[in-house]
């Protein structure tokens, strides 16, 4: 699968958040719908993209946790 090609960022689209190509569907969109408790097939027919799209946004959504860095605050 072509992530890379399934998930565009433009600051003309959205505010310049993800979005699953060709769309206004924001990454965020797609897996906020799945951790809401619906499932794949929910949202490819509730947002118009594919099962190929939800995989991309979720693979974008994990490599970008991956990717963040957490700073532990000293305890007060």
């Amino acid at each position: 699968m072509q992530k890379k090609s399934r998930i565009v960022i433009d600051p003309k689209v959205m505010g310049g958040k993800p979005v699953i190509k060709g769309t206004r569907v924001p990454v965020q969109v797609i897996v906020g719908g799945l951790a809401g408790g619906m499932t794949a097939d929910e949202v490819c027919e509730e947002y118009r993209v594919t099962a190929e799209d939800v995989q991309a946004a979720l693979s974008y959504a994990a490599e970008t946790l991956a990717e963040e860095k957490v700073h532990a605050l000293p305890r007060r």
